[in-house]
């Protein structure tokens, strides 16, 4: 490794690799393997104020992303901090804890500044990578994975919805795809993230230190266009691993969204296609009716936002998800009491009222805390 520039106990460590060109290689590694890597606020701050001060920095030429241990690279957010902020807001019955909704705030503009850094970004995924950790994998130009990954949006089993930037990666995938990832939480793999666009490049496990070496060694310019066709042509030189089959692509092009009901409806009839539909299927069956009816809705505003309006629907969203019944009652069951039976506020998506839905679609404030963001993309 590089010169590290924070203690080792760090939850994000932060290496600076000098390259032959004479340029700085910055690497931040998330550092949690205990938790999966989830995120953390703490993690997220770092991580944010790292880029900041790269992108000032005319020695950096690009920033990989990486994680510690062999398991993930990011299995999500710090979910059970979020639980005990909303019990806590739940009880008093107003907003007396708010890091709820700075977490959200911070996280997703972390993702929005990954997704419009000005220097060229790697993600080295393995394992495991769900939810806000997927969100800062889709952040980066470059986003390599190896033969094993464990690629889900699980927002479904616990009454959230796919966010930090999900609505951006979700509405530019296949909508057959989308929809049925969006609804099951379905994992999929490595072919798979290949094939929908989530990952760029399949690099061997075995090589990821290769790489490293390679980028380290090539002729760096410090101009971002030119550095990242450079990155480009050295990722071309790696043959993409042997991988498990692709899952994604028996999933029909008739799938679409047309109404809460009428989807579900298309999904439940995939019964009987395979082991790992009727899984996902079982899944969505179990997971939050809340949840199904957020994402149909969501999925159907995508296509006409930007990049930053897509974050700041999430914003919307996850706010009102904070604020209501079913996100707090998904963590209780999977991860607090882990009973594995979540007493949802609607039964099934049949008794799921369409205004209560809308309502999280509704902004809460006069402003959008990330009302901020720049319009500069489509």
């Amino acid at each position: 490794m590089g010169d590290r520039v924070n203690a080792e106990q760090a939850p994000v460590l932060l290496y600076r690799h000098p390259t032959a060109s004479g340029h700085t290689l910055a690497e931040a590694m998330f550092n949690s393997e205990s938790t999966l890597n989830a995120l953390s606020l703490d993690m997220i701050d770092i991580l944010a104020a790292a880029l900041t001060q790269w992108a000032a920095d005319e020695s950096v030429v690009a920033v990989v992303l990486s994680g510690a241990g062999s398991r993930a690279f990011s299995a999500g957010g710090d979910i059970q901090a979020l639980y005990r902020a909303m019990i806590h807001n739940h009880e008093v019955g107003e907003r007396v804890d708010e890091y709820p909704y700075q977490f959200f705030e911070r996280e997703y503009r972390l993702d929005y500044q990954l997704h419009t850094y000005p220097k060229p970004v790697m993600a080295l995924g393995h394992g495991v990578m769900m939810g806000g950790g997927l969100g800062v994998f889709m952040g980066a130009d470059f986003r390599i994975v190896p033969e094993q990954t464990r690629i889900a949006m699980p927002e479904v089993t616990v009454g959230l919805f796919p966010d930090a930037g999900g609505t951006w990666m979700l509405r530019n995938m296949e909508q057959h795809q989308a929809l049925f990832l969006g609804l099951t939480g379905a994992s999929i793999n490595s072919a798979d993230a290949l094939s929908a666009g989530l990952a760029s490049h399949g690099v061997a496990a075995a090589e990821t230190a290769s790489l490293r070496d390679d980028l380290l060694q090539i002729g760096w310019q410090g101009q971002a266009e030119a550095d990242h066709q450079l990155i480009t042509e050295i990722l071309a030189g790696y043959a993409t691993p042997l991988m498990p089959a692709a899952k994604l692509p028996g999933i029909p092009d008739t799938l679409h969204g047309a109404g809460v009901l009428e989807t579900v409806a298309q999904i439940r009839a995939l019964r009987g296609s395979g082991e790992w539909v009727d899984k996902a299927v079982a899944a969505m069956e179990r997971g939050c009716p809340t949840t199904i009816g957020i994402v149909v809705e969501q999925l159907a505003r995508a296509p006409g936002l930007s990049l930053a309006q897509c974050f700041q629907l999430e914003m919307t969203v996850a706010t009102h998800c904070a604020d209501n019944h079913d996100f707090a009652e998904g963590v209780r069951a999977l991860l607090i009491d882990k009973d594995n039976r979540p007493n949802w506020q609607f039964g099934d998506v049949e008794s799921l009222p369409v205004a209560y839905v809308h309502s999280h679609f509704e902004e809460p404030w006069a402003r959008n805390p990330l009302a901020d963001l720049e319009e500069n993309q489509s």
